[in-house]
């Protein structure tokens, strides 16, 4: 190949990663059409854990944004991802509406991107780029579409592959070694899946290159050595959950792989399978062998009722994510795809039916996003308040001092609450159902008449649609409600 067709190469790539990244973003927005604010209830828990870092301009020892008390569970284990867009927007003095509403396609793009630099020293970059656009996002899954940790973990994915594949420096270790430990600190579950990925790369190369393995091992380990302290918690039982049954509803709450994913893209990835089997190399089984070890960990979950629940939720993600990249490399082969020349003689074929792979890569690209766009488009997300409560949560942040510190309104609302208006709340829904939202619903729809209810429990505010019946409530704007002084 000379220096003109590297070229003629380069240009036409830069050329299909133009409306890749279009592709991307638009992906990613989908779900904020016509709805500006966060859409997934972990959007809203982000968005509060990070305002509380810089409420207390501290990232240990955090109190819970919600209650005051102890922080919540992944405000402690992903306070990487919020100490990051903390300082982001402090730095950067970009709105957190602006963030949580565009923000989830910016970091697409990269992850679109860095899939690009991984696949393309392999010969399909922009096919691999172009089939990761497609990656679904759910509520129960959730997905690149989502400002939540696994998203952003994601991008960290195929670059740490792609430095552990070609490089061998002290530098490229370095760099590996700080994105374990960043990963650990923003999603650990991420983290885990990164390094069920590169096992068997590290595998491949204890025979022939053991210097090599062994610096990939010991990058691997040490950030979780480093913070074992840390994560005891919740590395030991999700280590012992490999050897206990897994919960019945694990199995029912997410959809199958192969019918979120799309049977065109798992096709691809199939035909991607075999075609880096048959053309060997370490980094070609490593690509796929690390998919197998993703899909092994997944079946074992979901076959045997072993595993961890939260690893095979994010792993879903994870997987379909390696899956697109190796269905990348499907794409290519098709693209590739001959008649001999006896054969284009004998039919007579034009010269664009002679390179018949152009034209079922076409097809197959065409029928993939006919299918598969309008599907993400008729994704159905749930929104937890609307422009009405937006507005009123924006007013009560801004005019509400800090003698009122906790409210009590609809628990489906009370997480967007918090994170609006930086107070706290008597109760919320988040995973489950508690007895205080029944308390909180019980007592709202009650017309608000229990002031002593409101005293025990230290409420000063009360943000209702309904009827507020209580003398002992003073309106200070609609729906919006101040326990008055001295009761």
């Amino acid at each position: 190949m000379n220096l003109h067709s590297i070229r003629k190469i380069v240009k036409f790539d830069y050329l299909m990663l133009l409306p890749i990244m279009g592709l991307a973003f638009y992906i990613a927005y989908i779900p904020h059409f016509k709805y500006p604010y966060p859409v997934h209830i972990d959007e809203w828990v982000h968005l509060a854990c990070s305002k509380e870092i810089i409420i207390e301009a501290s990232a240990v020892g955090l109190s819970s944004p919600f209650s005051g008390g102890a922080p919540v569970l992944n405000q402690t284990y992903e306070v990487g991802y919020h100490l990051f867009w903390a300082v982001f927007h402090q730095i950067s003095g970009i709105s957190w509406s602006t963030i949580y509403g565009y923000f989830a396609g910016v970091i697409f793009i990269i992850t679109v991107l860095s899939v690009y630099i991984l696949a393309r020293r392999q010969g399909f970059g922009w096919e691999a780029a172009l089939l990761t656009c497609l990656i679904p996002t759910t509520v129960g899954i959730l997905g690149p579409a989502f400002m939540v940790p696994v998203a952003m973990g994601l991008l960290f994915i195929p670059l740490s592959m792609f430095i552990a594949f070609n490089f061998r420096t002290v530098w490229s270790y370095l760099v590996l070694f700080i994105f374990i430990a960043f990963l650990l600190t923003l999603h650990a579950y991420t983290a885990i899946g990164l390094v069920i990925v590169l096992t068997p790369y590290i595998l491949l190369n204890l025979r022939r290159n053991l210097k090599h393995s062994l610096a990939l091992i010991t990058v691997l380990v040490i950030p979780f050595l480093v913070s074992l302290s840390w994560a005891t918690s919740m590395v030991l039982p999700m280590a012992k959950a490999l050897f206990s049954p897994a919960y019945p509803q694990a199995f029912t709450d997410y959809p199958l792989l192969i019918q979120t994913y799309g049977y065109l893209p798992i096709l691809c990835c199939l035909v991607g399978t075999f075609f880096l089997a048959m053309k060997g190399g370490r980094r070609n089984y490593g690509l796929v062998l690390g998919l197998l070890a993703l899909l092994a960990m997944l079946a074992t979950f979901f076959t045997l009722h072993r595993g961890s629940e939260g690893l095979y939720a994010r792993g879903l993600v994870l997987t379909m994510f390696l899956m697109s990249i190796v269905a990348g490399a499907g794409l290519m082969w098709v693209k590739n795809i001959r008649l001999p020349v006896n054969v284009a003689a004998w039919l007579k074929a034009p010269r664009l039916m002679q390179n018949v792979g152009y034209v079922l890569c076409l097809i197959l690209i065409g029928l993939t996003l006919y299918i598969s766009i309008p599907a993400r488009q008729n994704t159905i997300y749930y929104h937890m308040i609307d422009d009405e409560d937006y507005q009123a949560f924006i007013w009560i942040r801004e005019n509400i001092d800090s003698d009122y510190e906790k409210a009590i309104l609809d628990p489906w609302k009370g997480t967007a609450f918090t994170a609006i208006t930086e107070k706290y709340i008597y109760t919320r829904i988040h995973c489950y159902s508690e007895p205080r939202d029944k308390e909180a619903s019980a007592f709202l729809q009650d017309g608000c008449s229990d002031t002593n209810f409101l005293r025990e429990r230290g409420i000063s505010i009360v943000y209702t649609l309904g009827e507020c019946l209580n003398p002992d409530l003073i309106e200070v704007r609609k729906n919006v409600y101040l326990l008055k002084e001295g009761h």
